[in-house]
């Protein structure tokens, strides 16, 4: 019987060079969407999947991460001297109980391959989710919950994909699968007239353990970095690995178009902005 998955690892090293100047002295992953940094839905993401450890792979500028989920007293208590309990609330109600973070530096930037191996000491010996906070998924049942019920009928890594214009697949890693969406290859972001399929994988993963040893042997790949992609292709050499086409609405909020439609898309699901924000968007067209 395969062991449940209890951890997920969030690499959260980039530099976010995209949204510069933004993110001079803010991570990335801190950007946020409507009143939650992107990396608090990833957080949110994994606890409904069952996670209880998480994992950071982080870099030299990413000391407001670890500040977010940690404790923070003195606004605790300024906001109940004030009064303001539904604030309180929200703040205490960030990391629930039970709950631990771990936080890995990554010394160098070479690659996703090189930030998953990393967190190999907090991992363990079982299966753990890789979610990538720059992807936004937004859909009733989690990605990684979806992800995670696959993988209790397979007991095997699973990925999730979706189909892209066949223009983009230069931006991501591609498979190709068979009747059962059990993985035939995948390729790190192949030219469009050699692509294996319109497949593509998104920043969510469900890797069994077997993946680590791989990637120790795995040598630098494109961009001079240890790509993932690679190190999966091994893996599916071995052991069996799935696609799964998930259910639900993806950003990618590592553009700035993407962040956008991000942003305005939650605004409107919220009852007390969207009235207003409808109102205003009107008034441009």
């Amino acid at each position: 019987m395969s062991s449940p998955v209890r951890t997920a690892v969030f690499p959260v090293a980039g530099r976010g060079t995209r949204f510069l100047p933004a993110t001079k002295a803010m991570p990335k992953e801190m950007l946020p969407i409507v009143d939650k940094p992107l990396v608090q839905y990833a957080v949110e993401e994994a606890l409904e999947a069952g996670v209880t450890r998480l994992v950071f792979v982080t870099g030299s500028s990413k000391r407001a991460i670890e500040d977010h989920f940690d404790r923070d007293p003195e606004l605790e208590r300024a906001l109940s001297v004030a009064g303001k309990q539904d604030l309180l609330d929200i703040v205490r109600a960030i990391l629930p109980a039970g709950v631990s973070c771990v936080y890995i530096r990554q010394g160098e930037p070479l690659g996703l391959g090189h930030a998953v191996l990393c967190a190999q000491p907090a991992v363990g010996d079982e299966p753990f989710f890789v979610h990538l906070p720059d992807d936004l998924i937004k859909a009733d049942t989690g990605c990684l919950t979806q992800l995670r019920r696959h993988h209790e009928q397979h007991r095997s890594s699973v990925l999730a994909v979706q189909e892209v214009p066949q223009d983009r697949t230069r931006d991501y890693g591609i498979v190709a699968v068979d009747e059962a969406h059990q993985l035939r290859q995948i390729v790190e972001k192949p030219a469009p007239e050699v692509a294996p399929s319109r497949l593509a994988v998104v920043g969510r993963y469900l890797l069994t353990p077997a993946i680590f040893r791989i990637l120790e042997s795995t040598g630098r790949g494109a961009g001079g970095e240890i790509q993932l992609t690679d190190g999966i292709a091994r893996l599916l050499q071995v052991e069996p690995v799935y696609a799964l086409p998930f259910t639900g609405r993806r950003y990618d909020c590592g553009s700035k178009l993407g962040y956008i439609e991000a942003t305005v898309d939650y605004a409107l699901a919220d009852a007390t902005l969207a009235g207003p924000l409808r109102a205003h968007l009107r008034t441009l067209s």
